[in-house]
């Protein structure tokens, strides 16, 4: 892939990391999340076309703050630091920082000058997105002041000479306006990319290096049935046929009628060696008792790698095991493997296995986001049914039923379920909505059911949109969907008898309720 131009973004811990790598990508620019302390000889040897620098959740005057290589500034490669990024370069360079009079955080505006090649072409003032409580006081030697807010008078920077640019806001989130527009500027006009990076040749080098890396050894695949399992499936497929063989666990915390569904679509249609291990009974025997969002996560984790393990045993000439981590969990669970930033949430995937079962790890797709994993299957030729499929936790229902998970509350919530799916597909933009799903929540509520007073469960509904989950806004539902959806679970689901509707975006919330 390194033939094509490409942009190296160091990681400082930004939640928003991925999405400055997910804007690029959209530009048909290859980009790459690498340590914030990656060696500037190592950035020198894979010649990038240009460097971010990414937010973070540190202060510049913290001790142990994480600091860049500052001879990167030295390689002749364009840098562009965001936020976090912006007060490293400033202190790395000569300038000052300082703690913020007041802190910002949303949107603010901001005045610009056209003449920085980040704002060309752009209006003279426009809506941003702050996150931040410390700024650049003095300006470093050669730089000169770009933007400016109210409460922030170095709210951009630049040296056009040397092709550094930083920005206090950031250009990543759709919160900014034209932030688009500037990233553009500084993939083409400052550091001259190509923009011929493609997913159909994507596919092709790694197909072949999948081919290369297992040779004649056999893969054994956790198949969930979701998109990003079910793509791994089809690149393994594609590169090693029948040495691949697909482990599906039924945990018995999926979706109505979803385990049948399935083994249908991958024994009959993709005809793939599917084995399938009920462990339904295992699963809500460990979580029996258990309330705590982040302990139901690691037992039905645990629980997962047990039963896994079970079944991997029996293929003793499997050298290979497969896995559809994608970016997004990378970001929120496996934190320092490549910067600093803070865990939200565990997520659940095959790590940890027992020390005899000794595998090599197939990640093809953990550079990928969401949507860009959806479209390697399409380029595979797969269904477009099984592609638009909504993001499902690994965890299923186990984390969408806050309190104790009992066989009792999941059959509640799957019918449940059943009716937001039911009815959130008849909507004409159902392929946009990024997720829709109940909750079931540990609290009771008192209604009336034909006169009689009613002191049972309550129900929230989650419907969000989004790109690559990443960030997500609550879908504006019509009110007439509302109402069926809130008529059927409390007509037709016995023990439910409130429905609410949660509107809070991510940030602050998460999509999910645990």
């Amino acid at each position: 892939m390194q033939q094509h131009s490409w942009i190296a973004i160091l990681d400082f811990g930004s939640q928003y990391t991925q999405l400055i790598a997910r804007r690029v990508r959209e530009q048909q620019v290859y980009s790459e999340i690498i340590r914030f302390d990656t060696p500037a000889a190592a950035l020198r040897e894979r010649k990038p076309a240009g460097i971010i620098l990414s937010g973070g959740p540190n202060s510049v005057f913290e001790e142990g703050a994480p600091l860049c290589d500052p001879a990167l500034f030295d390689l002749g490669i364009p840098v562009l630091g965001i936020c976090y990024g912006m007060q490293l370069t400033a202190k790395t360079l000569g300038g000052t920082v300082k703690p913020g009079l007041h802190r910002e955080y949303g949107h603010t505006r901001i005045g610009t000058d056209a003449t920085c090649s980040l704002f060309a072409g752009l209006p003279s003032e426009f809506d941003v997105w702050m996150s931040h409580g410390d700024q650049v006081e003095i300006l470093p030697p050669g730089f000169v002041v770009s933007a400016r807010s109210l409460s922030c008078p170095h709210a951009a920077m630049f040296n056009e000479a040397r092709g550094f640019y930083a920005l206090q806001f950031h250009p990543e989130v759709v919160h900014t306006q034209h932030g688009t527009a500037i990233l553009r500027n500084f993939l083409f006009s400052v550091c001259g990319c190509s923009g011929d990076w493609q997913l159909s040749s994507w596919v092709e080098e790694t197909v072949a290096k999948l081919t290369r890396q297992v040779g004649d050894e056999h893969v054994v695949l956790g198949l969930s049935g979701g998109v990003d399992s079910s793509v791994v499936a089809a690149l393994l497929h594609r590169a090693i046929g029948p040495q691949l063989t697909c482990i599906f666990v039924d945990n018995g915390l999926l979706r109505s009628g979803e385990s049948e569904q399935v083994l249908a679509t991958f024994r009959k249609d993709f005809k793939l060696n599917v084995v399938l291990a009920d462990a339904r009974a295992q699963f809500l025997e460990a979580l029996k008792g258990v309330t705590d969002p982040e302990q139901k996560r690691k037992i039905i984790g645990r629980e997962f790698i047990e039963v896994f393990a079970e079944q991997a045993r029996r293929f003793k000439d499997c050298k290979f095991l497969g896995q559809g981590t994608i970016y997004p969990d990378v970001i929120e669970s496996e934190s320092p493997l490549k910067g600093p930033s803070q865990t939200i949430k565990s997520h659940h995937n095959v790590g940890g296995l027992p020390p005899d079962l000794k595998f090599e790890l197939v990640e093809p797709l953990r550079e990928l986001f969401k949507d860009e994993v959806r479209d390697v299957g399409r380029v595979l030729g797969m269904d477009n049914e099984l592609l638009d499929r909504q993001p499902f936790p690994g965890p299923g229902m186990g984390v969408r039923i806050l309190g104790e998970v009992t066989a009792e509350r999941v059959a509640l919530l799957q019918q449940a379920d059943l009716r937001v799916q039911e009815e959130i597909r008849k909507l004409p933009d159902y392929r946009t909505i990024w997720q829709a799903f109940a909750v079931l929540l540990p609290v009771n509520s008192v209604g009336v059911m034909g006169d009689q007073r009613t002191y049972e469960n309550v129900c929230a509904l989650r419907v969000v949109d989004s790109i690559d989950a990443m960030t997500a806004d609550w879908t504006r539902v019509p009110y007439d969907t509302l109402a069926r959806i809130s008529n059927r679970i409390i007509n037709e689901v016995r023990g439910i008898n409130r429905v609410v509707f949660d509107i809070s975006s991510k940030p602050p919330a998460t999509i999910e309720w645990e």
